[in-house]
């Protein structure tokens, strides 16, 4: 049976991994998500399923073993913070090109550089344009509670062997460190099939050679398209996201993560003074819910991108209201990581379209 229990979001998400399948977790200590090991270490999950928990030596070996076990096809994941994923990203953009499935936890934190243990946003680049090299994208789910903690480690196995693609949980210091009630799901059994393109030996058969290397760059151009015929598909299927409080809004907030739950209490504020303001919160940062936003964008008088970044989600909130070029799209962010308030929130709406 399911069970309810206090967790933080990175015990949570720890707990759903194992509780996932999950295979194996190699990963590197790095604050704030280093609970996320921590945990795993201390349930000892190779005793309940198998599971295995190793801490790698580094980033850049947590990753390639992570490229190791998924080429194997078993159910593998990854975390680190902001630092941490950037010396992932060379082993990141070689298993987005070797179309291997995975899963990825950011708990980011503020930056640019080693920056602080405080929580930011200011990694939605670097997890939805691709971050490493080449032309790949990973998909990006962003929770906004411990429960999504939790509720995304499954769909994040799912979408990644649906589509043999990299799956990033893209969260922050804020929700990781959050202690809140959680219902867990039940455990579900690890798989024992083996999916026919994984490295497993060659007795009997062909040799399978799984690798982002192809010196041919006829080859290499087909193998791209593929790719971006896949990352079609999801534009397509695989958009999620929330609206509140939309139906009658004059005013919209687009704000993901711990940004759209502050922001959800600034709405409050704004309501209470006669204000109609709704929220759209993306839950797939990629694909993004750019064809909703668009035509919420038709009967607005103006959006405001709550981040905790200097500006990074607003450039797709641009893009998305192209059509609708008389709708003010303004952006209101701390960085570094600060974190903003309701009021603050607020006084920038008021500020931004002129209701003050």
């Amino acid at each position: 049976m399911s069970e309810i229990r206090l967790m933080k979001g990175n015990e949570a998400i720890a707990e759903a991994a194992i509780r996932a399948g999950c295979d194996a977790y190699f990963g590197y200590p790095i604050t704030p998500q280093s609970e996320v090991m921590e945990y795993l270490m201390a349930e000892r999950p190779e005793k309940r399923t198998g599971m295995i928990v190793l801490q790698a030596e580094s980033e850049v070996a947590a990753i390639n073993m992570v490229f190791g076990a998924a080429a194997a096809g078993k159910r593998v994941m990854t975390s680190s913070s902001s630092p941490g994923i950037s010396l992932k990203l060379e082993g990141i953009s070689y298993i987005a090109g070797a179309d291997l499935p995975c899963v990825i936890l950011n708990v980011a934190r503020g930056g640019p550089g080693l920056g602080t243990i405080q929580p930011a946003q200011s990694d939605y680049f670097q997890a939805v344009k691709g971050g490493g090299h080449g032309d790949y994208h990973m998909l990006v789910l962003a929770p906004a509670s411990v429960q999504e903690m939790a509720d995304h480690m499954p769909l994040a196995f799912d979408l990644a062997f649906k589509y043999r693609t990299p799956v990033m949980i893209l969260s922050d210091g804020v929700i990781g460190q959050t202690m809140e009630k959680v219902k867990l799901f039940d455990q579900m059994p690890r798989s024992t099939e083996v999916p026919q393109w994984a490295v497993c030996g060659n007795a009997g058969r062909k040799n399978r050679i799984i690798t982002s290397l192809d010196l041919d760059p006829v080859k290499k151009e087909q193998q791209n398209l593929a790719l971006q015929a896949k990352y079609q598909q999801m534009r397509e299927n695989e958009v999620r996201y929330e609206k509140y409080l939309c139906d009658d809004a004059d005013y919209l907030m687009v704000a993901y993560g711990a940004s759209a739950r502050i922001a959800k209490k600034s709405i409050e504020y704004a309501r209470e003074k006669g204000i109609k303001v709704g929220l759209l919160r993306p839950i797939t940062l990629f694909p993004f819910p750019s064809a909703v936003i668009a035509e919420l964008a038709k009967k607005m008088k103006g959006i405001l991108s709550v981040e905790m970044s200097a500006g990074q989600m607003v450039e797709d909130v641009l893009l998305a209201t192209r059509q609708t070029p008389q709708v003010p799209v303004k952006h209101f962010g701390r960085y570094g990581g600060v974190v903003h308030s309701p009021e603050e929130i607020f006084e920038a709406f008021l500020k931004h379209f002129n209701l003050g």
